[in-house]
């Protein structure tokens, strides 16, 4: 797998569901608020809020009814315009990008995005096997750094059943058990094989409070000062 090139001034927030990325990231938008010096904060997530995204939502939900391997190829069309595109933000949402990741992250604005590359490959390989997970997904950027939080798929479940929100299609601790075997290799290989990507590994089970520190430990040092904050 050749990836083009590290993004600087792109965060990604990985797991399986349940594990607290959508939390995390309203408590860093908190924690960021007055720190900025220059630059904007903009949050994004996978599947997009884009038309395609939307799609990809519903076949989440078991709306509709599609082949993995056809929907591996529409996350990837959702994740290329999502990093290529010319640059949108919601309407709604000042601080929140539907496409345009790359052009943003250029512009000295820090870009964090609630899942990623990773989650194909993990969520897909366990559907469709590895190899077109890993073809469609090969030449998009890396992020700067990824917090991957890890959690077990029973925990998992019980946090999913606490919101009272219908089961995605994923939601089962059978698939999420082999989903989290493929998240755990994909973290190996990334530390291996591309040393310059921070991988920053999180027990899920921790208190919000000592995540979101752990969290904004690894923004405050981040090594790229083009976006500034005070610690």
């Amino acid at each position: 797998m050749e990836f083009t090139t590290l993004l600087k001034n792109f965060v990604v927030f990985e797991g399986i569901d349940g594990a607290g990325t959508t939390t995390q990231i309203n408590l860093l938008k908190s924690n960021l608020k007055n720190k900025i010096n220059n630059g904007e904060l903009h949050i994004t997530a996978e599947p997009t809020r884009s038309p395609t995204g939307k799609f990809l939502r519903e076949i989440l939900k078991g709306s509709i009814k599609v082949d993995p391997v056809t929907s591996a190829y529409l996350f990837a069309a959702d994740r290329n315009e999502h990093i290529c595109g010319t640059l949108e933000m919601d309407k709604n949402d000042s601080q929140y990008l539907i496409k345009g990741i790359k052009e943003s992250c250029q512009k000295g604005n820090l870009v964090v995005s609630d899942r990623y590359i990773f989650s194909s490959l993990a969520y897909q390989s366990a559907s469709c096997g590895k190899e077109i997970p890993m073809i469609l997904n090969g030449q998009f950027p890396l992020p700067e750094i990824l917090f991957f939080f890890d959690l077990t798929p029973e925990e998992s479940l019980k946090r999913v059943e606490s919101r009272g929100e219908a089961k995605e299609i994923f939601e089962t601790v059978e698939y999420l058990t082999k989903t989290r075997k493929e998240y755990l290799e994909i973290m190996d290989f990334y530390r291996e094989s591309y040393p310059e990507m921070k991988i920053v590994l999180i027990d899920a089970t921790k208190s919000r409070e000592e995540i979101s520190k752990i969290i904004m430990e690894n923004i405050l040092e981040r090594p790229c000062k083009i976006f500034c904050v005070n610690g």
